[in-house]
């Protein structure tokens, strides 16, 4: 099977971390580059990939995945040899899934309630609870670092690292000193750093 994916991808969106996540696997992959400032997300061709008109969407081998957490979860046992990803029977498992479907399923919906200053969903509607039991969980675990789980750096870091990254830098997540010391960890390995440079590149062309 070819292991090659192709990233459908925009600079400065969520995409970054799925390519921040290739980098880290040691990926070969193709890019699919979209400018967010000419709506090609939102264009026909685009619409057909990704009915949401979002960002990441990856094509490998024929098959499509959406869903940053779901891309997440496909290229990191895509390559299991680079170890971001724990096995099936690895006892980390259920906390490595655990973390990276809490962010789009608790994290990201608490986040914009936040964000546009509306009130959540009652609790017996809202997904995810309420916006400071959602950071207090979150910080509890960076706490037990360095990572996410424990001594043990996953695809979940990477996600998180990129996120908190940019959540804290437009303020909707507060500097706290356990976020800021991880975003730190994750955004200055070598990974995290190349992805980074390429894509204030792509931005710079997008201009």
């Amino acid at each position: 099977m070819d292991r090659k994916p192709t990233l459908f991808h925009a600079p400065h969106s969520r995409s970054g971390a799925v390519r921040i996540l290739l980098e880290e696997l040691g990926a070969d992959y193709d890019l699919h580059v979209l400018n967010l400032k000419q709506h090609e997300t939102r264009a026909p061709g685009y619409l057909a990939v990704n009915p949401m008109g979002k960002v990441p969407a990856i094509l490998h081998d024929g098959i499509l995945v959406t869903e940053q957490p779901a891309v997440f979860i496909y290229l990191a046992d895509l390559y299991p040899e680079a170890g971001l990803a724990p096995a099936l029977d690895d006892p980390l498992r259920g906390a490595y899934l655990r973390w990276l479907v809490f962010y789009g399923a608790s994290f990201e919906p608490a986040l914009i309630d936040r964000a546009l200053k509306r009130e959540p969903a009652p609790p017996s509607l809202c997904p995810y609870g309420d916006y400071d039991t959602v950071l207090d969980t979150l910080t509890a675990q960076l706490r037990g670092g360095p990572w996410l789980l424990g001594e043990r750096f996953s695809a979940a870091d990477v996600l998180w690292g990129s996120a908190l990254g940019w959540t804290t830098a437009f303020k909707l997540v507060p500097e706290l000193p356990e976020i800021m010391a991880y975003v730190e960890r994750v955004t200055s390995r070598p990974a995290a750093q190349r992805a980074t440079a390429a894509d204030a590149e792509l931005a710079a062309a997008q201009a």
